[in-house]
């Protein structure tokens, strides 16, 4: 029986079974940022050392990464902490010496559906919600992209919902959209004059900035991060984005719990609806402009570097070569970054 996209997609990413919840989790089927080279996490670290600095280097600073998948991200960003708290100098002055490093104060929380690996260090909270009264990062690598959402097409009569057939992947048109929805296609997906450039369908991004909103209104003070890709008003895709990914390769979006199903974000809308409840505004970048700018450009070692120490560049080229996928404008550098401040200067955790 034909039901609506965000149903269909609910049931088959998040339901009992559902690909998200069952099985060994999305790594095994699509790759990203995370999975692709330790260079993201390390530019994260940068960032979240930036926050704690802003924040004044709070007693209790929090990391909560929002569709944590299994925690690869936060088992890196846990190691990377404890790297560069073992790595402090000694020569530093006694007052700074004397504050717990970040190692310390820092609280790391997973927001995932599945059930906690069996595997996961124990110092990685395992929960199924965004926890409130957050200080420090919020991080939401490639999950707003999977928040389920309604699909509408054009008709001549206006906006209707597109229905699916949880077993097949079949469309059928159902009613016309709602209110709520129509006014969000009316302000954030609008339709084109020009006869040779018309959106016949549409992906109804309300329920993410819900999502977004909710999330940031969690955040006591601190920065919220949204890492995914996305599309701007003045570029929507005329036929959307929705499609499935199943062990490594794209394939339909048949929403019955093989595979997984995903959309492009509306990222101006989603950035929109997070500024009005943080009441501070944002900045939204590509993500070879972010890491960059936290120091991870994927450039090549000096030539000379292999005469000096052959090992050494060897090192320094696979690691740039990592890099240089999170950077690259047909890939994963193509993504957008959404960086949303709670309570704090937008500067200082945005700048180099």
């Amino acid at each position: 029986m034909p039901i609506l996209w965000q149903d269909a997609m609910a049931s088959a990413l998040y339901g009992p079974g559902g690909f998200f919840v069952a099985d060994t989790g999305p790594a095994d089927h699509f790759r990203t940022s995370v999975h692709a080279s330790p260079g993201f996490a390390t530019a994260l670290l940068r960032l979240i050392s930036e926050v704690d600095s802003t924040l004044g280097h709070p007693d209790r600073f929090d990391v909560v990464d929002v569709g944590a998948g299994r925690g690869e991200l936060l088992r890196a960003l846990a190691g990377l902490a404890v790297g560069v708290s073992a790595r402090r100098s000694p020569d530093e002055p006694s007052l700074v010496a004397a504050r717990p490093s970040l190692a310390e104060r820092i609280r790391f929380t997973a927001v995932e559906y599945a059930d906690r690996p069996e595997n996961l260090p124990e110092e990685i909270n395992w929960t199924s919600e965004i926890p409130a009264g957050i200080t420090g990062v919020l991080l939401a690598t490639e999950w707003l992209d999977n928040v389920p959402l309604d699909i509408a097409v054009h008709t001549e009569d206006g906006w209707r919902y597109a229905l699916v057939d949880p077993d097949t992947g079949a469309e059928s048109v159902g009613e016309p959209v709602s209110p709520d929805d129509l006014d969000w296609l009316t302000n954030w997906w609008p339709r084109p004059e020009t006869p040779h450039n018309n959106h016949s369908r549409a992906e109804i991004g309300r329920t993410r900035d819900e999502a977004w909103a909710q999330a940031v209104g969690k955040i006591s003070q601190g920065l919220a991060v949204a890492v995914d890709y996305g599309h701007l008003r003045g570029t929507r895709p005329v036929d959307g984005t929705l499609t499935g990914y199943r062990g490594g390769r794209q394939v339909p979006p048949v929403p019955d719990g093989s595979s997984d199903v995903t959309a492009h974000v509306a990222m101006d809308s989603v950035a929109s609806a997070g500024a009005a409840v943080a009441r501070c505004a944002y900045s939204l970048v590509l993500q070879r402009e972010a890491l960059r700018a936290l120091g991870a450009d994927g450039g090549r070692p000096p030539l000379s570097l292999a005469g000096t120490d052959p090992v050494g560049y060897v090192r320094a080229l696979a690691a740039a070569s990592a890099v240089a996928e999170l950077t690259d404008p047909a890939g994963l550098g193509g993504h957008w970054w959404l960086r949303q401040p709670v309570g704090i200067p937008l500067g200082p955790v945005v700048a180099r």
